[in-house]
C-alpha cells in the first residue's frame, strides 16, 4: 500500500485539529453510508444503558460517530509523526502505578480496550519500557507493513494472536517487561467464554486469566482521552486488583472504564459476533 503509506506521512504534517476536524467529518460519511455499521452503533450503544435518558443517547451517538472517525484520521500522527510528539502530546499524571506494578518483578499485563486513542497508549508506553503487544494481522495482506511500520517504534514488538504470539507475551513476562492487549476484542473459537457484556452474552477471552496464573503478572488498565480541539490527550491508567481476572471480571472492569468516557468507545465494533467454529451462547442457540 505504497500510496496510503505516502498519504499517512503526508497526513502527518497536519495539526493534530485539522486531522480531527476531517476525521469527524469521515466517520459521519461511514455512518451515512452503512445501514450495518449504523445498526450496529445504535444497537450496542442503546443496549449499554450508559445514557440516562433519550437526550444522552443522542447526544452520546452523535459524539461516538464524530469520534470514530477521529480515531482513523489520527494515525497519521499518532503512527508517523514525530516520536518526541508523543510527550508533548500525551499526559499521564498515573504513571506511579506502572511503576509500583512492575516493582513485583513479574512483568505487567496494559488492558487497553477501544477506547479513545487506543494506539497512543501503546507508544507512550513503548516509549519509557519494553512492550510486546498482541495484533491480529489485517485480513488485506499489503496493510500488514504499514502497521508494522506504524506501531513497532521505540521498544514496541508485536506478537500475532496466535500460539507463537502467546508464547512471546508469555516470555516477556517472564522477563519482567510488559505487554499488552485489547481485552474486548473477540476471541478465536476455543479461545474464549460466553459471559455477559453490557447485559449481553459476547464471547470473551481468556488469554488474560491464563496468563495471569502462568506468571503472576500484575494487570493495569489504560485508555488515552481524546481532548476537545485537538489538544491532545490525557492517559489514565488504573491496576485492576480481580486474581485471576476470569471473562466475567475482565468485562466487568472493561465496562467500567468504558462508563468513563462512552462516548470515545467503539460502538461499531461488532462485539457479539459467534466466532467461526463456535458454539452460539446457549440464549440464541
Amino acid at each position: 500500500m505504497p500510496l496510503l503509506s505516502a498519504l499517512m506521512r503526508l497526513g502527518a504534517r497536519m495539526p493534530l485539529a485539522a486531522l480531527h476536524f476531517f476525521g469527524a467529518g469521515l466517520g459521519w460519511l461511514v455512518y451515512g453510508l452503512s445501514a450495518t455499521y449504523r445498526r450496529r452503533c445504535r444497537e450496542n450503544l442503546r443496549a449499554s444503558a450508559l445514557c440516562a435518558d433519550e437526550a444522552a443517547y443522542r447526544s452520546t451517538l452523535h459524539a461516538t460517530v464524530a469520534e470514530t472517525g477521529k480515531s482513523i484520521t489520527e494515525l497519521c500522527r499518532v503512527w508517523f509523526g514525530d516520536d518526541d510528539e508523543i510527550d508533548r502530546i500525551v499526559r499521564c499524571d498515573d504513571w506511579a502505578v506502572v511503576d509500583a506494578a512492575l516493582g513485583k518483578g513479574k512483568g505487567l499485563i496494559f488492558l487497553t480496550p477501544h477506547l479513545g486513542c487506543f494506539e497512543i497508549s501503546a507508544l507512550y508506553s513503548a516509549r519509557r519500557l519494553p512492550l510486546t503487544v498482541l495484533y491480529r494481522p489485517p485480513k488485506r495482506a499489503g496493510l500488514e507493513a504499514l502497521m508494522q511500520a506504524g506501531r513497532q517504534r521505540a521498544q514496541a514488538r508485536l506478537a500475532p494472536a496466535n500460539l507463537l504470539g502467546v508464547r512471546l507475551l508469555i516470555k516477556a513476562l517472564r522477563r519482567g517487561e510488559a505487554i499488552g492487549i485489547l481485552p474486548d476484542q473477540a476471541p478465536g473459537v476455543g479461545e474464549g467464554e460466553w459471559v455477559d457484556f453490557f447485559g449481553r452474552p459476547a464471547y470473551t477471552m481468556t488469554l488474560v486469566s491464563r496468563l495471569q496464573a502462568s506468571t503472576g503478572a500484575a494487570v493495569v488498565m489504560v485508555f488515552a482521552e481524546r481532548l476537545p480541539q485537538g489538544a491532545g490527550y490525557r492517559m489514565h491508567l488504573e491496576r485492576v486488583s480481580a486474581d485471576p481476572l476470569d471473562p466475567a471480571a475482565l468485562n466487568r472492569a472493561v465496562e467500567r472504564v468504558i462508563g468513563r468516557c462512552p462516548a470515545q468507545y467503539l460502538w461499531g465494533y461488532n462485539r457479539y459476533k459467534v466466532p467461526a467454529g463456535a458454539e452460539p451462547p446457549a440464549a440464541a442457540a
